[in-house]
């Protein structure tokens, strides 16, 4: 499965609010899987079948197959995790979503999960055939939102975490399948 992490349009109020235009996020070779792939400009990720010959750092996930963006947010943005999250072993410390240090959201081609601290909430959404999906973060309020992005642009609410964020976050993603991968875009 393809996914497109989306930040949403700076112009667009949310929640009543106005938000800000983000630079373009880039993923962090140094915490990447050495089973993920990353592109040339760091934006896009796939699961590859052979390790790759990433450097030794103490950042890297060495079990599971995720990678952290390199920008940390504290304003308006498929998972965020705060940096301290577990990258060593296969602890539910390291699993996005499995922890108090991440939220995230799973898509499969059956639907949608919601994840924080190893609780899951079933998403009775159907998947799409876009597989995009826009994440809102507004962290001084407190909201993490997750929406599935039609074709068209037009957003459907998904699942929204309220709660009090203490830290930057990171937008991280899992890949789990040989071929699937996720590219992070920003909507205009």
């Amino acid at each position: 499965m393809q996914l497109s992490g989306c930040i949403e349009d700076g112009s667009k109020p949310h929640h009543g609010r106005n938000t800000t235009q983000l630079d373009p996020l880039t993923m962090d070779p140094n915490t990447a899987h050495r089973l993920l792939i990353l592109s040339d400009d760091n934006r896009k990720v796939s699961q590859g079948i052979t390790e790759q010959q990433y450097p030794d750092h103490p950042d890297r996930f060495d079990y599971w197959t995720q990678v952290l963006a390199q920008q940390g947010l504290t304003s308006r943005w498929l998972g965020v995790a705060y940096k301290g999250i577990g990258r060593k072993g296969v602890g539910n410390n390291c699993v996005m979503g499995y922890n108090r240090m991440s939220w995230s959201l799973h898509c499969s081609a059956h639907g949608y999960a919601a994840y924080y601290n190893i609780k899951s909430i079933a998403i009775p959404v159907p998947s799409s055939g876009s597989h995009r999906v826009a994440v809102y973060l507004d962290w001084e309020a407190g909201i993490l939102s997750f929406y599935r992005v039609s074709s068209g642009r037009s957003l459907t609410h998904l699942y929204t975490f309220y709660t009090r964020f203490t830290e930057p976050l990171y937008p991280g993603f899992r890949v789990w399948d040989y071929g699937s991968s996720v590219t992070m875009c920003q909507l205009k």
